[in-house]
């Protein structure tokens, strides 16, 4: 299975608190903080939504 490594490059100070909420959940406190998810149509979303605070790039 896919795997993905999401790493914060923003910071979410001035973002919305839906997209706080979303990086918390993702496992993210600060930036170059990284975590490493299962690709699955939840975390794909939580990714949309934060998709210009954090990077992501497929690992095997």
């Amino acid at each position: 299975m896919v795997r993905l490594r999401v790493t914060q490059i923003r910071s979410k100070i001035g973002a919305k608190q839906n997209q706080r909420e979303t990086l918390r959940s993702l496992g993210l406190k600060r930036i170059r903080d990284v975590v490493v998810k299962e690709d699955r149509p939840e975390i794909r979303g939580m990714i949309h939504t934060v998709a210009h605070l954090v990077q992501v790039e497929e690992v095997e």
